[in-house]
């Protein structure tokens, strides 16, 4: 048995590869990455910050790497692609298919694309310049443009002989495809009847009725669809009814985790590339624009509370300003706990990535909060025109965004410690926590400051 057949689960894996890193033991880090298949490396390549995966890349296997690229997520892509020349990326992409090619030059500049696709056999390169006219969000960008299908009027032996000559099944095959010369689909036949029917018999006769996916249908719903029929396999069709591709069950996995993915991001206001070990700066970028939208809600709930001003005393703009100090906070604290509730699911955070992800969430947190903070003090500047409650605003600002960042990573792991699910319980206890810090930080500093 290998040293790592003893782990049971993705975290223990990886504290066993932190081990060799530590370990520096080249050669069980060569072992362990030739003994992985193509989406265990991938996985196992996005659960480290960028620094230590430039690493581990030298331990992918040449013959694995263009595979591997077109599994990561597109930032540790992009981030690969950057530094290669063409004939790097002509190389790298020799022997994949469609999908894979057209997921690798995804993120490639025009002029690698353009001399990447002369490189390309005539078949592969109509393929992929097909699945890139799709826009990103719909069925034909993800579909596997090669298709298993024959005309009608043929018998199974026919069929059987021809697949085996030309070598058409794969792994993913699960039905062949019926069309008629115009290639439009009209239905198909299981490999079981393919198999175990009369031999002269004809395709028509054991062709079944079939469900399509337009191949324009946003991602987002023909996810909802094929959760609801529970389906593994769909032909594509073009609005033509002509058969434009496939999707296999690693399609349909993939199109369902993209759409969870992307629903749980939103939800706090989290770009669609952000992942756990995404670099700081690029973190704080892709969050600030939502703080931004997130800081005109909060002024508006400010301004209802100030339209009551004729009715309070002096300390009128601190009651005014407090909704903007905990709501700035708490959509903060929101972001980084959305993140770090994705990595604890996929088992990307053990050991010590779990204190790379504390330094980080602190100079995100901090960054922004600085930002922010300014931004907040020189609208209540404009508005009160009074220097202490400037001070105290952005003091407080500055605060608690810091530690809502480390809050937001802090309480799914306590929660966790204690075998309580974080996505139920963490948004909560994080609102919770927000608003305190907020309110404290903020009055307590105009009790100091200006009374």
């Amino acid at each position: 048995m290998r040293d790592d057949e003893k782990y049971t689960n993705s975290e223990e894996q990886l504290l066993y590869l932190q081990n060799l890193l530590d370990d520096q033991d080249t050669a069980a880090l060569q072992a362990y990455f030739s003994e992985l298949d193509i989406l265990d490396i991938a996985r196992t390549l996005e659960s480290f910050p960028a620094k230590t995966r430039d690493f581990l890349w030298e331990y992918v296997p040449d013959d694995l790497i263009g595979e591997v690229l077109a599994e990561v997520d597109e930032d540790i892509r992009a981030d690969y692609i950057e530094d290669l020349s063409a004939s790097d990326v002509e190389q790298i992409v020799k022997g994949l298919d469609a999908q894979e090619v057209a997921e690798v030059l995804d993120v490639a500049d025009e002029a690698i694309k353009t001399s990447v696709y002369a490189s390309l056999e005539q078949e592969i390169r109509a393929q992929v310049e097909n699945l890139h006219a799709y826009e990103d969000d719909v069925v034909g960008r993800y579909m596997d443009p090669e298709t298993v299908n024959v005309k009608q009027g043929v018998s199974l032996e026919a069929v059987q002989r021809y697949i085996r000559i030309h070598h058409l099944l794969d792994d993913e095959s699960q039905q062949i495809m019926i069309t008629d010369k115009d290639k439009r689909l009209l239905g198909t036949l299981t490999l079981i009847d393919l198999i175990k029917q009369p031999q002269d018999a004809m395709v028509d006769d054991y062709m079944d009725d079939f469900f399509t996916l337009n191949d324009q249908m946003k991602v987002s719903d023909a996810a909802a669809l094929l959760r609801s029929k529970e389906l593994h396999f769909v032909p594509v069709c073009d609005s033509d009814g002509l058969l434009v591709g496939q999707l296999n069950a690693a399609d349909v996995l993939e199109i369902t985790q993209d759409d969870a993915d992307m629903t749980l991001k939103h939800m706090s206001g989290v770009s669609n590339e952000e992942e756990v070990f995404t670099p700081v700066l690029r973190s704080a970028k892709s969050r600030g624009i939502w703080l931004g939208i997130n800081l005109l809600t909060a002024f508006l709930a400010a301004f209802v509370i100030g339209q009551f001003e004729a009715a309070l005393d002096q300390i009128v703009a601190l009651a005014i300003l407090m909704p903007v100090v905990a709501s700035m906070g708490g959509i903060a604290g929101s972001q980084t706990l959305t993140v770090v509730i994705r990595g604890l699911a996929l088992g990307q955070l053990a050991g010590n990535n779990v204190r790379w992800l504390y330094n980080k969430e602190m100079w995100v947190g901090m960054s922004n909060g600085l930002v922010w903070a300014l931004v907040v003090g020189l609208i209540s500047h404009i508005w009160f025109s009074d220097t202490m409650i400037t001070l105290v605003i952005t003091l407080a600002i500055f605060i608690n965004m810091s530690l809502a960042n480390l809050s937001g990573v802090l309480i799914p792991m306590v929660l966790k410690k204690l075998q309580i699910d974080p996505a139920l319980s963490g948004a909560v206890i994080l609102t919770t926590v927000t608003d305190v810090v907020g309110f404290l930080s903020f009055l307590g500093l105009a009790t100091l400051i200006i009374l």
